[in-house]
């Protein structure tokens, strides 16, 4: 199979709750997207992925999955998937899924039938555990999502495991009718014509042996030893290969939650034949402490530097990442790593230069190729995120901070910033709904939305547009070889990359002020091919750089 597709392509991945309401009942659907496919199309998008269309209760907004092969009613129906999919298809773009395969709803028939006797069929698609004898859960292990992992069932008097939140019971890949279940739902999707999965969580899915007790050595470091990279884990993706991916022309992209760069060949190395690519955690996580988001650090450009370094060396040319600054879990990309006030719009098409010239398969959020910035939530009434809410409950009993600073964290980290709806034009609720949205819309949609950039050719939304036509055009930006430049310097990042005979070079002023940069021989102002300001001040060979300003320049 070629797949140069999904290394070239773009991905934009569709929050569908979020992104466009076509019947006004304040919450995103199919037919929303039907009707942004021109735009899509447009922004030279060459991949969807859509997080979770089917049917659930919602506890996760969709990431618990009640049925994995009917669409949640409150996004429409098979018809218009098919729709979606068709009409997808015939303007050369691709349709990925998000698969949740490590665990699914409370409300699945398969839970259901597990709780009602320990010798029913079902009981062993999840993970069951007696309490100990003081009656507490079986081991120390913690929810992502605050609290305990465990959670007592009163009628069998038994322990069940959840990672997530108690109405997400994990599933059991040790019995191989789980794994044959999960199998036959990916080929429902792919043999309607879906084009490949992006696979929530998936290092999670092994369990290790007996359960141990988690040390006491940070969130993070106890994802990656205890809950991730499980012992059997590689035997199911092999599995999961040999049995559906490889019977198809379709990609597998893992969430690489767990993964660090010294184990990441295991997983996408070409000679492993288990995942096509996956993303990692190290720059979506580069502020944030321990994984979680009330612990924080400020932003560091070197260990930025230093950490797209450390993942392109550790997989150059023996397997490929996908390249991911944001996404529906993070706050908005411009307000974390730019300038979301005085250098909104330069900071956010620097952002992208740097974004677009990263070896990787580009990934793109949902709005922000209009820079969406941050929202402020003004009390934890207007809070959606489980994640964000269990944080304040748990803060309500630990008293360990007050109420306005946990909603100030919220408002820092939480996954609602990247969640508010689409800003599409400056009417009532951003063009998203006539109807009050089931998440507040961020009120600067007045200044930010599609249609006001649409008629700027200076705006973002153009930018991005012209960055990704050029790129695509351009294939050192994807598989060039990179030469970093100024490596310790704290406020610009500047690296050559080089593709046979095509060499170019790229510099980015992370700074709220002017800064200087010497051009190596052979580069000089002549040969300017993107640059995110309308001019460039020239001293010789020094640049004097604008605050956030971004370069890319050929070399002759």
């Amino acid at each position: 199979m070629n797949f140069s597709w999904f290394k070239k392509g773009t991905i934009y991945q569709i929050y569908p709750r979020s992104f466009n309401d076509s019947n006004n009942d304040g919450i995103g659907d199919i037919r929303g997207i039907i009707e942004k496919l021109d735009y899509l199309e447009k922004l030279n998008i060459d991949i969807l992925w859509l997080s979770p269309i089917f049917s659930s209760p919602n506890d996760d907004n969709g990431y618990d999955i009640s049925d994995y092969r009917a669409i949640m009613p409150e996004f429409g129906s098979m018809r218009d998937f098919d729709e979606l999919l068709e009409k997808t298809h015939k303007r050369g773009m691709k349709l990925v899924l998000d698969l949740v395969a490590n665990h699914c709803s409370d409300e699945h028939k398969w839970f259901e039938e597990a709780k009602k006797s320990k010798d029913n069929p079902f009981r062993d698609y999840f993970h069951w555990k007696k309490p100990l004898s003081n009656g507490g859960p079986p081991n120390n292990w913690k929810s992502f999502f605050g609290g305990s992992a465990w959670e007592f069932d009163e009628a069998s008097g038994e322990y069940y495991l959840h990672l997530f939140t108690r109405k997400q019971p994990d599933l059991n890949w040790e019995n191989p009718k789980v794994r044959e279940e999960i199998f036959n739902a990916m080929k429902f999707w792919l043999d309607k014509g879906v084009d490949g999965f992006r696979m929530d969580v998936i290092p999670l899915i092994s369990k290790r042996d007996g359960y141990p007790n988690a040390p006491d050595v940070g969130f993070r470091k106890v994802i990656e030893d205890v809950y991730a990279n499980g012992p059997k884990l590689h035997e199911y993706l092999k599995e999961m290969r040999e049995k559906v991916i490889r019977h198809y022309d379709a990609f597998s992209l893992a969430e690489g939650v767990g993964i660090n760069h010294d184990n990441a060949g295991l997983y996408i190395n070409n000679d492993r034949e288990e995942l096509d690519m996956l993303y990692h955690f190290d720059i979506l996580e580069c502020t944030i402490v321990n994984g979680k988001f009330e612990e924080s650090s400020p932003f560091d450009l070197v260990n930025m530097k230093s950490i797209f370094k450390k993942w392109r060396d550790a997989v150059h040319q023996k397997g490929w990442l996908a390249n991911a600054m944001g996404n529906h879990d993070f706050a908005r990309m411009v307000s974390r790593f730019g300038n979301d006030d005085k250098y909104w719009a330069e900071s956010a098409k620097m952002l992208f230069i740097m974004q677009s010239t990263q070896n990787g398969t580009l990934n793109i959020y949902q709005g922000d190729e209009i820079g969406m910035t941050n929202i402020v939530l003004e009390s934890i009434n207007e809070v959606r995120d489980v994640q964000s809410l269990n944080f304040y409950e748990e803060n309500l009993v630990t008293q360990k901070m007050s109420k306005e600073r946990a909603l100030e964290l919220i408002n820092k980290e939480g996954r609602d910033n990247a969640r508010t709806p689409m800003q599409w034009n400056d009417e009532i609720n951003g063009g998203f709904s006539i109807v009050e949205p089931w998440l507040k819309v961020n009120p600067n949609y007045n200044k930010i939305n599609t249609v006001t950039q649409e008629n700027d050719p200076n705006s973002i939304l153009n930018f991005y547009r012209n960055v990704l036509n050029i790129r695509k055009s351009n294939d050192v930006f994807v598989y060039g070889d990179v030469e970093e430049l100024e490596y310790d310097n704290p406020s610009i990042y500047a690296y050559t990359k080089t593709l046979d005979e095509i060499r170019i070079l790229v510099i980015l002023n992370f700074s709220d002020n002017n800064s200087k940069f010497t051009l190596p021989k052979k580069c000089t102002n002549k040969n300017i091919i993107v640059n995110n300001y309308e001019s460039l001040m020239f001293d010789n060979e020094v640049i004097n750089l604008k605050p956030y300003q971004g370069l890319i320049l050929k070399f002759e």
